[in-house]
């Protein structure tokens, strides 16, 4: 029987289909079915590369994100948890049955070229020039040397105890989430001998992605946590956002972190400030959400037998239930933009971020200004 390391528990999280709800800067695009569950992604030029569990690797063409269609498939003997695409390769984290390298140079007939068992079940994983790093549950992470695909060669480890599940690799450092444990930060400057610098304790770790000093940790039910690795032999939890659901993966691009949840699908978090995340944008459903990549700003989620393309655009309206324009100054200003400090709101009511052109309601500028605890109208011009 197959076991899909993968999984703790994800499919009870699914209980019944909830409406889908959006915030007014996210839509749905499009979306193709996989014949099973999708867990994670990598998408490569014009193709989304998807790892479909026991349906192994399924190839997407993407070029038009509004009807993406299957064009290829590789079978997989064990259950295709975790995938990335380097050049011609896709490399393929298949939990029982180790790493597979798959060929993707014809995307419409890829075939496997290599593979290597490794101890435990392989996961998510990460590759970098001439090496594949593969969280790999209770075996930790593993170093492969893929300078010949289709040999791959194991070249080092680092086991820590638990249930490794997903690494992220900049420069000579390894981030790896480990599911009981945390995050561990490894030294690959020798890849032959991969060392621990730090570690933060996190109650859950699924997956984890780095943009400059801080790592964002998909941390289930606990939500999003955020953690200072300016210093990779300390590192140290600054933030947390509570997701709806449960957080399952996590990518960084630019000034905001995608969340794929596995109650709650896509969630969008600003990390203007690290330490103090704030939604931005979502696309509500109960679809089992579990990988998430980003190009553009089209973000692309991995799940429950579908991949969906949703587009972001950027930061926009934050709905409330309440009408928060307050008592309004009419005295109308074009500006280029609100005074520091200000608050906008649409014509509805939303508080609105860094708005664009048109007419918006602003509040709390400032005493500088002579509006304080006041509403006024300004017209911005960009």
């Amino acid at each position: 029987m197959r076991a899909s390391a993968c999984v703790v528990g994800l499919s009870l999280l699914l209980v019944g289909v909830a409406p889908a709800a959006d915030s007014l800067n996210v839509r749905l695009v499009g979306h193709c079915d996989t014949p099973d569950w999708a867990y994670s992604l990598a998408v490569s030029g014009n193709y989304a590369y998807v790892a479909a569990e026991s349906f192994g690797l399924r190839i997407i063409s993407v070029s038009d994100p509004a009807n993406p269609t299957e064009v290829g498939h590789c079978a997989m003997p064990g259950s295709a948890f975790g995938v990335v695409v380097s050049g011609n390769y896709a490399y393929v984290g298949d939990t029982d049955s180790g790493l597979r390298v798959v060929s993707v140079a014809d995307p419409q007939n890829p075939f496997e070229v290599g593979y290597l068992y490794t101890p435990g079940y392989a996961n998510r994983l990460a590759v970098a020039g001439e090496y594949a790093y593969v969280a790999s549950s209770s075996a930790g992470l593993r170093v492969v040397s893929v300078a010949d695909p289709a040999h791959p060669a194991e070249v080092g480890s680092y086991e820590p105890s638990g249930f490794a599940y997903s690494v992220f690799v900049r420069g000579d450092h390894a981030y790896v989430a480990v599911h009981d444990q945390g995050l561990f930060c490894i030294s690959i400057a020798d890849p032959a001998q991969p060392a621990e610098l730090g570690r933060c304790q996190i109650p859950i770790a699924y997956d984890v992605a780095v943009s400059g000093d801080y790592a964002y940790v998909a941390s289930g039910w606990t939500g999003v946590r955020t953690v200072s690795v300016a210093d990779p032999a300390h590192p140290v939890q600054v933030g947390r956002y509570d997701t709806p659901g449960t957080a399952y993966g996590v990518a960084v691009s630019g000034a905001y972190v995608y969340v794929a949840d596995a109650n709650a699908e896509l969630r969008v978090l600003s990390n203007a400030d690290p330490a103090h995340l704030r939604e931005a944008g979502y696309y509500d459903a109960d679809w089992g959400a579990s990988g998430v990549a980003v190009v553009g700003d089209l973000v692309y989620v991995a799940g429950y037998n579908v991949l969906r393309i949703y587009q972001f655009y950027g930061s926009g309206v934050q709905e409330t239930t309440n009408d928060e324009r307050g008592t309004v100054n009419v005295r109308p200003t074009v500006v280029r933009s609100p005074s520091p400090g200000a608050v906008a709101f649409d014509a509805m009511g939303r508080r609105v971020e860094n708005p664009r052109s048109g007419i918006f309601f602003v509040r709390g500028e400032g005493r500088e200004a002579g509006d304080v605890g006041r509403t006024r109208k300004i017209v911005i011009t960009r």
